[in-house]
């Protein structure tokens, strides 16, 4: 029943980060609308989300912002055939043919298990899959079952979602209570190669007090042995410049890109002045 869809290796071809900078792509994740419903969403499931910050550490805002980033808080979730987006991958998209092999199995296995039909589910053009946009791995590493009635569902039960969210940044290393990102200044002379490039360079390595030698100096002080990645983000004019820490690279385990895990960080900070305690 699946079939090649031209429209999925199409859109596959254009992803945002690639054509867009950085004052292009801001704009299209922190609007007042996407706020205004993310307080609404908060405010919806507010026992979810404390139950589910509580257990894992993961603060409330940013599973919310995820959400938001990814979905629309729901509302956006994917009109594509999973099937047929992940079969176009595999079969005919030789670049990237290996992994959208192992998501259709995963797919195939999932839906088997859950007892699901695997030609009736929708997600994105690549195969993602509900609120938090699931690949099918990532699926039955990190989804969970968060309210209890035996099923795993990400599509149609946020309380699901919330959790499962929640669930693979804890997976994945977010220690509670500690900061994202920090501003900061650079000097012109800053080689180019020790700012991230593409999905390269994410992961912290270099120590804050190297970075400072190098002439990338944090707005705040912090342990000379942090550390941190350095991103040069291009303004319509100039340039603004941050270090990220652990959690900002945990951020980017869902997406390994440092404008999409900006975009998260600062969705959820504005979530978070307008959240009611």
């Amino acid at each position: 029943r699946a079939q090649r869809q031209q429209s999925i290796l199409d859109a596959m071809s254009r992803p945002a980060e690639k054509t867009k900078a950085w004052y292009e792509y801001r704009p299209i994740f922190l609007t007042d609308q996407r706020e205004k419903e993310g307080v609404a969403f908060f405010d919806e499931h507010r026992e979810t989300l404390e139950r589910a910050e509580r257990e894992t550490g993961v603060p409330a805002e940013i599973i919310v912002a995820i959400i938001g980033v990814e979905t629309y808080y729901g509302r956006i979730a994917g009109s594509y055939n999973v099937l047929d987006a992940l079969s176009t991958l595999a079969f005919d998209y030789p670049r990237r043919s290996p992994f959208f092999t192992s998501e259709l199995k995963h797919y195939l296995i999932l839906t088997r298990d859950q007892g699901m039909d695997p030609a009736a589910l929708t997600g994105s053009y690549a195969g993602a899959m509900g609120y938090g946009q699931f690949m099918p791995s990532s699926y039955r590493s990190y989804a969970v079952d968060f309210d209890g009635d035996g099923v795993i569902d990400i599509w149609n039960n946020p309380v699901d979602a919330i959790g499962s969210v929640a669930n693979y940044f804890k997976r994945h290393g977010w220690r509670p209570g500690e900061q994202v990102v920090f501003a900061a200044d650079a000097s012109e002379d800053v080689p180019l190669d020790i700012f991230v490039q593409g999905r390269s360079g994410l992961k912290p390595e270099r120590s804050v007090a190297q970075f400072a030698d190098a002439g990338v100096v944090a707005r705040e002080e912090l342990a000379p042995d942090t550390l941190a990645t350095a991103m040069k983000f291009e303004l319509e004019k100039g340039y603004e410049y941050w270090l990220g820490v652990h959690n900002f690279y945990v951020i980017t385990r869902y997406n390994h890109s440092a404008m999409y895990a900006m975009s998260v960080y600062q969705l959820s900070q504005r979530l978070a002045k307008r959240i009611d305690p």
